[in-house]
């Protein structure tokens, strides 16, 4: 059995393997308690996105703007997208050990969808 990833707060790069032409996409990290905490909050918005770990629920409470949102396993696998407005609570996914974040319609642009691949380097 392999060891789990140990994530850290910094900068990565998002690639989703099974796209035809895998778009390098930013990435943001927030690993621990105060950056998962403040995640989008005061912003106009995202280049990119942001990943929040571990987390398996969002909120968007005070935020100011349409969010994608995708659930993901351990594996980094795609359990579920959705796109939430401001002032709404999330569903939890009990599966889901990380959340990705972006604005409203960027997933849909990169081909995010449940089932798909991902990959973080930093």
């Amino acid at each position: 059995m392999g060891r789990r990833r140990q994530w850290h707060n910094g900068t990565g790069t998002l690639r989703i393997t099974e796209a035809s032409v895998p778009v390098p996409v930013s990435v943001e990290i927030a690993a621990t308690y105060g950056p998962r905490r403040r995640g989008l909050l005061g912003r106009d918005g995202i280049k990119g996105a942001i990943l929040l770990t571990p987390c398996n629920s969002v909120h968007t409470f005070r935020m100011r703007f349409t969010i994608d949102v995708a659930y993901l396993d351990e594996k980094l696998r795609v359990i579920d997208v959705h796109t939430i407005k401001p002032g709404r609570l999330g569903r939890p996914r009990f599966r889901a050990r990380h959340v990705l974040e972006a604005e409203a319609g960027a997933m849909a642009e990169w081909g995010l969808r449940p089932g798909v691949q991902l990959t973080i380097s930093g």
